[in-house]
């Protein structure tokens, strides 16, 4: 499948830099049953069936931008990518004194060995955060964080120094409204280093008509990391080798999603993939009851096996719920590197909510899996309807 085939000329112009001054005033384009049309995103509760359940996902960005200097006065910047020790995120951020991250590296090559170091004001205390870095891992390098005070922990270091990374297509810094638009309003789990921009669209008056319409809400958590905006490198899409994120799903969302015939609606890509991970998590545990849930992590290609979509998603939905019972779980906690591509089978999402994409992106094939080669319809009419792109630009209602 060559990834030439997903592309299309997308203007500068056309890539909203900004967002705008009223979040669900955005444009929404609309596609059922193979037609196009649009309207207002504040409109969308009367698109949507009554009744029926909405799957968003809570996670947070972090300020995961770091700013240092060697001792020659070299700049070096350090961008969190994922917790290494403690590894849990929320452990991770409660640390005190010292943690350590896989990280991305400015400037690396004059930054080989010894410290770099940081002034930080925290709660009206001086500190110095000092960074070492040590072996690769992965598309970064392990950091080494320590700041000498153990009644700070690192969240704080992050607020008090850290800088909210936008993404690199806006081709401007982040400025300090950022701070809040680049956030959903229902954001509350601290760990992304990119927003799940789909959801950016909602406010409280969307939510109501929402409720208005008995539209059932739940949440999941992914936390989005760096690789999932970047565009598909390699002349195939085979040999992409997908980034992993971290995933968590409580019990009570497993139970609403089978109370609903195991079909929802996806508020945003992350979503779809932490709800489709769901199915081939539930396959897993099923074949392997006595798996670690540890040990929980879904391949990039395991959907494209054939034994892999062995169960009806009722079916995969209950053995997880089983899974969890038998091992004390409320809530599960994964990776997943799972990638969608044209031919996939889609088994928990029927209606998606999502923004328009870069080309040549992961993210543009998971929406021509989802419509088929009628995304080039969807994008040729966002492209001639001043449609915006991007994370703060306009977004799509999907029907499968």
């Amino acid at each position: 499948m060559r990834i030439q085939d997903f592309t299309y000329n997308l203007p500068e112009e056309r890539i909203a830099k900004y967002p705008l001054a009223e979040r669900d005033s955005s444009k929404l384009l609309l596609y059922r049953d193979g037609q196009i049309s649009e309207d207002t995103f504040r409109n969308l509760p009367q698109y949507l069936p009554e009744g029926d359940l909405m799957v968003l996902n809570n996670t947070r960005v972090i300020r995961a931008r770091l700013r240092f200097r060697k001792e020659t006065g070299a700049a070096i910047e350090v961008f969190c990518l994922e917790p290494l020790h403690p590894h849990d995120y929320q452990q991770n951020f409660a640390a005190r004194g010292r943690c350590s991250w896989s990280c991305l590296i400015g400037n690396a090559k004059k930054w080989k060995t010894g410290l770099v170091t940081a002034e930080v004001t925290v709660g009206g205390r001086r500190l110095t955060l000092t960074a070492a870095r040590s072996e690769a891992v992965g598309s970064g390098f392990e950091v080494r964080f320590d700041w000498g005070d153990d009644g700070v922990t690192f969240a704080e270091v992050l607020e008090a120094c850290g800088e909210l990374p936008i993404p690199p297509y806006l081709n401007r810094a982040t400025e300090p409204g950022d701070l809040q638009t680049y956030q959903t309003v229902y954001s509350r789990v601290k760990g992304s280093v990119a927003a799940p921009t789909a959801g950016l669209h909602f406010t409280e008056r969307v939510f109501a008509a929402l409720d208005a319409r008995g539209i059932e809400r739940e949440e999941v958590t992914l936390h989005v990391g760096a690789g999932t905006f970047k565009p598909v490198k390699t002349p195939t899409v085979e040999q992409h080798e997908m980034h992993a994120e971290w995933i968590s799903v409580g019990r009570h969302t497993i139970e609403r999603l089978l109370a609903h015939g195991g079909r929802c609606i996806a508020v945003g890509t992350t979503s779809v993939r932490t709800l489709e991970s769901l199915y081939y998590i539930g396959v897993m545990v099923a074949a392997e009851p006595t798996l670690s849930p540890d040990a929980i992590h879904v391949d990039q290609w395991r959907p494209y096996a054939e034994e892999a979509n062995a169960l009806s998603t009722i079916e995969a939905l209950e053995a997880l719920l089983r899974y969890m019972a038998a091992h004390g779980l409320e809530t599960i906690h994964a990776t997943t590197q799972i990638i969608i591509t044209p031919g996939y089978c889609y088994h928990v999402v029927r209606t998606m909510l999502t923004n328009f994409h870069q080309p040549q992106s992961t993210l543009l094939l998971l929406v021509s899996a989802f419509i088929g080669d009628d995304w080039r319809r969807v994008y040729d009419y966002a492209l001639s309807h001043s449609f915006r792109f991007l994370s703060y630009g306009d977004s799509s209602l999907l029907n499968y």
